[in-house]
């Protein structure tokens, strides 16, 4: 500032010298007129000045700053760079802002702001969908007024250490959420939908206990038949055979359980035995031929392009035939139909598989096979399978980068298809 202030007292030191020397010639009424004129005039011109700042700080834009003289000049030029370093800053800022937001609007997670009174002050699409908001109209609104599970609430006023599970839109959606701390007691809310994972992890948890009560009731029945028969007190030899039948069959039945459940922990692995170039065609016939001979009442339809060689263990393809084949002979009947086709469309070759059975649930066609799933358990239980055809067949068929489909059938059971790459050589 004592750039700008030294002109101003050299302008008055001259002004008293003028005053003190015509004084001294004039006398001192025209040495006062002098000074009142000269204060007057430069009153008017910083007037002028203040007035001109006052009408440009109502509309602060750069390009309208007005010119000034004498000290005037350093004083707008002062504004001026002023508020070329505050313009900057608040480019910076937006555009840190909007960085943020474009960043949270693309996040898969949800996120909601909440001032230091739980209100929300901004949120990102995915926790719109998460707890039902919409950002206009839920801006300012309390947290705790839309989202009213009382776990939330009470974590929303205590401990924020540990994510909670939320359901959300009646059950439907499985969230888990994570508030965060900062600030003068404002907080971050994070949102994930973990509805996927929590059905998985549902079904691993129906899937052990299903495996546990089919593994618990073979052995309880072999052994009541092994005490009965060791006992020796059993004189007629069909009940012998019988009972012998029975305790074969049982472990039977817990023979084919535990060699499915070996070969889904071996699918699982993240080492797959790996693929081999066979001949898709002939698989399909061999099995389909099987069935016509095994079955010779059913009227079987086949359709296959010869020559289709795909990549896949060959281990594994007969399994996932073998069992598509085995629940048609096991779970349709005798004479009902069924249609065998295998083509190519473009890259893939299509095996579909038609039977007139009874087909499956319809959320079964509509969700599609889960993991460790079981449609019929008493079904399997009567035809002595596992239950998990199906989820070895969707395992086999995703190691070797295909699909299955299922859908109702024309004939009205089910129909599987199923796409693997075709290898061209």
């Amino acid at each position: 500032m004592s750039g700008i202030w030294w002109p101003l007292a050299f302008r008055l030191a001259l002004l008293a010298g003028f005053a003190v020397a015509a004084w001294m010639v004039d006398g001192i009424v025209v040495a006062l007129s002098l000074v009142a004129g000269t204060l007057l005039l430069m009153v008017l011109h910083h007037a002028r000045h203040l007035a001109r700042l006052s009408k440009w700080l109502a509309d602060p834009r750069p390009e309208a700053l007005p010119s000034g003289s004498g000290i005037w000049e350093d004083v707008f030029a002062a504004f001026y760079h002023m508020l070329r370093r505050q313009r900057r800053s608040e480019s910076k800022l937006t555009a840190t802002l909007h960085d943020f937001q474009r960043a949270g609007m693309a996040m898969p997670d949800g996120l909601v702001i909440l001032d230091g009174s739980n209100r929300i002050e901004w949120c990102n699409p995915k926790s719109e969908q998460h707890f039902g908001l919409d950002a206009k109209r839920d801006f300012g609104q309390l947290v705790t007024h839309l989202a009213r599970q009382p776990e939330f609430a009470e974590a929303l006023g205590g401990s924020y250490t540990e994510p909670l599970t939320l359901r959300a839109h009646g059950g439907d959606l499985v969230l888990s959420v994570l508030i965060v701390p900062y600030e003068e007691n404002r907080k971050l809310i994070i949102s994930r939908d973990v509805t996927d994972r929590e059905r998985v992890e549902t079904m691993r948890r129906d899937f052990v206990a299903n495996v546990s009560h089919e593994l618990r009731t073979p052995l309880t029945v072999i052994k009541g038949y092994v005490e009965l028969l060791s006992k020796n007190q059993i004189s007629d030899v069909t009940k012998t055979a019988e009972y012998y039948g029975r305790v074969s069959h049982e472990i039977e039945r817990m023979q084919s359980l535990i060699n499915d459940l070996l070969l889904i922990a071996e699918l699982e692995d993240q080492t797959p035995i790996a693929p081999e170039i066979i001949n898709f065609s002939r698989e399909v016939a061999h099995l389909s031929n099987d069935l016509k001979t095994l079955q010779p009442m059913r009227p079987i339809e086949t359709r296959i392009e010869p020559g289709i060689l795909v990549n896949i263990s060959h281990n594994y393809a007969q399994q996932m035939l073998a069992n598509i084949f085995a629940n048609l002979r096991r779970h349709t009947p005798e004479d009902s139909q069924v249609l065998i086709v295998l083509a190519t469309a473009g890259n893939k070759a299509v095996l579909t598989i038609s039977d007139a059975g009874s087909g499956l649930p319809d959320e079964v066609y509509k969700s599609g096979i889960q993991y460790f799933q079981r449609f019929d358990r008493s079904r399997s239980r009567e035809s002595g399978g596992s239950g998990l055809g199906m989820t070895i067949m969707k395992r086999i068929i995703e190691n070797a980068e295909g699909t299955i489909t299922l859908r109702k059938s024309e004939f009205g059971g089910l129909e599987i298809e199923i796409s693997l790459p075709v290898n061209r050589g």
